[in-house]
């Protein structure tokens, strides 16, 4: 495992000093289809251990996701209904609905001239706001719960970039909601500019980091954290913490 380990360490390298995807990727197909979630973690955090920064492993994601796709399906069949995880995966599904409709919306207010054309509009941008602001209680369940018992197991790459993407999110997300409080305060072309910016930013980066999540991160968790006890004492933990308005029953 460990030469396995070392070599997709040295793609996941090549890659980042900008080789040609394609090539990599077909020199690496037979390690890269027997690949598990665990061992990319393994390699991801050997960059990490070797120096590369996470703001740069970061980049290396899109390749990542193409090596685990069909991953999601297998893991949520074998999670039973409340499971820590189950909770997380159905809690990405109603963000992901969230994210849909700001995007819905930003294409109409692009499109509006004044903002007399729709009053019912911008309390809709409010609530979206709200209501992905509000997905809070499932970082704090990753960030207090889940991670410090990657860590503990020395998986700190993955979480390393998780934390780092839910600052730079959690920012964008609360001056969405502070925006759409504004409509009335700004010019309505530097309203428009504004929410553009924001709502391109806020979905891009969550559907990007809900997916890493899924397909990484998740796996990895199942295939890292054996015991079922601690499954039951994070559930515990999870509780204390509470869930989000949007939490399908647990």
């Amino acid at each position: 495992m460990e030469n396995k380990i070392d070599k997709l360490a040295d793609i996941l390298k090549r890659l980042n000093n900008n080789e040609d995807p394609d090539s990599v990727k077909n020199e690496a197909k037979e390690l890269i289809e027997d690949l598990t979630a665990e061992e990319l973690s393994l390699a991801e955090q050997k960059l990490v251990d070797e120096g590369i920064e996470a703001e740069e492993l970061r980049s290396l994601c899109s390749v990542h996701i193409e090596m685990l796709e069909g991953q999601l399906n297998g893991l949520k069949a074998s999670l039973p209904q409340g499971h820590v995880l189950n909770t997380f995966i159905e809690e990405h599904d109603e963000i992901l609905k969230l994210l849909d409709r700001l995007e819905q919306l930003n294409s109409k207010i692009q499109k509006m001239k004044s903002d007399e054309e729709s009053v019912a509009i911008f309390s809709d941008l409010k609530n979206t706001a709200e209501g992905i602001l509000s997905a809070e209680k499932h970082h704090k369940r990753e960030e207090d719960v889940l991670f410090p018992e990657l860590e503990n197991l020395g998986i700190t790459g993955p979480t390393r970039i998780m934390r780092l993407e839910h600052d730079e999110i959690r920012l964008r997300k609360r001056m969405l909601v502070e925006l759409s409080n504004s409509v009335n305060f700004l010019d309505f072309t530097d309203f428009k500019n504004r929410v553009n910016e924001l709502s391109n930013y806020i979905v891009f980066n969550m559907r990007d980091h809900i997916f890493k999540e899924n397909y990484i991160l998740y796996p990895t968790a199942y295939e890292a954290i054996a015991d079922d006890n601690l499954w039951s004492d994070m559930k515990k933990r999870c509780d204390e913490i509470g869930y989000c308005p949007f939490t399908p029953l647990k």
